[in-house]
């Protein structure tokens, strides 16, 4: 008889799996990008969000904050090194003028996160505590994250096409939306369970609509010219959101 906790891990594990792949996705844009040394319409405002909402989780599941939650430290870490990783890319090939507006979100990012870690581990004393404050926050940044396909959805049932909603990888946000809630419901975790069980229903929502709508797509728009953005909450996406996740565009 496998018990909870080994339960737990090996789902974890899958979690971690899937997370890793999903963080991976954007790396065609971005070797587009490279390739054309210009970041031309597209938005980094995806991965700025993610490289937020991966800090938040690394911190939420290091065990000063949230004992027994390593797996969600691991693969947000990995989320947070690969979104740097873009983030860096993007810098590179944009404009001077996108390039401050770059360093300071980035700057208000890194001094929110460092006012919160300090006030956190000086200021709360339980894990308790410490773990529904950084809690919260991660909700309220996953729930967002997750959110963000339902511009892509509405687009989908107003133009009866899934151009811009490929399947594949409606799939995995699905599934990591349910591999990372299963996990959150082994050993009940809130935080963990809130933005990923909404990433679920919203993968299920996603392909329900994929199936919906396929016949009435034109066969030569069924691979997009653009992604859908990755909200892989990675909470573990918490997104992970993921968050995470391919570029958006401005467009």
């Amino acid at each position: 008889m496998v018990s909870a906790d080994a339960a737990r891990n090996i789902v974890g594990i899958i979690g971690n799996v899937i997370s890793f792949g999903l963080f991976l996705s954007p790396v065609p844009t971005f070797a587009k990008i490279c390739k054309r040394k210009a970041v031309e319409d597209f938005s980094p405002i995806p991965y700025l969000a993610t490289l937020m909402n991966c800090m938040l989780w690394v911190f939420y599941g290091i065990p000063v904050v949230h004992p027994h939650s390593i797996l969600v430290a691991t693969i947000n870490g990995i989320g947070l090194v690969l979104e740097a990783i873009y983030i860096s890319i993007f810098f590179v090939y944009s404009p001077n003028r996108l390039r401050l507006k770059l360093l300071g979100i980035l700057a208000g990012e890194f001094l929110f996160m460092a006012a919160m870690i300090v006030g956190v581990v000086v200021g709360v004393h339980t894990h308790e505590k410490r773990s529904l404050i950084v809690g919260v926050l991660c909700v309220i940044f996953g729930t967002c994250m997750y959110a963000s396909p339902l511009s892509v959805m509405k687009m989908v049932i107003q133009t009866k096409s899934v151009k811009y909603m490929p399947f594949f990888l409606s799939l995995v946000c699905f599934l990591n939306g349910v591999c990372w809630t299963a996990y959150a419901l082994i050993r009940f975790d809130i935080f963990v369970t809130i933005p990923n069980g909404l990433g679920a229903l919203l993968g299920a929502a996603q392909l329900i609509l994929y199936f919906w709508y396929y016949r009435s797509t034109p066969k030569d728009e069924i691979k997009p010219e653009i992604q859908l953005p990755v909200t892989s909450t990675v909470t573990p996406t918490h997104s992970t959101v993921v968050s995470l996740d391919p570029l958006s565009t401005n467009r």
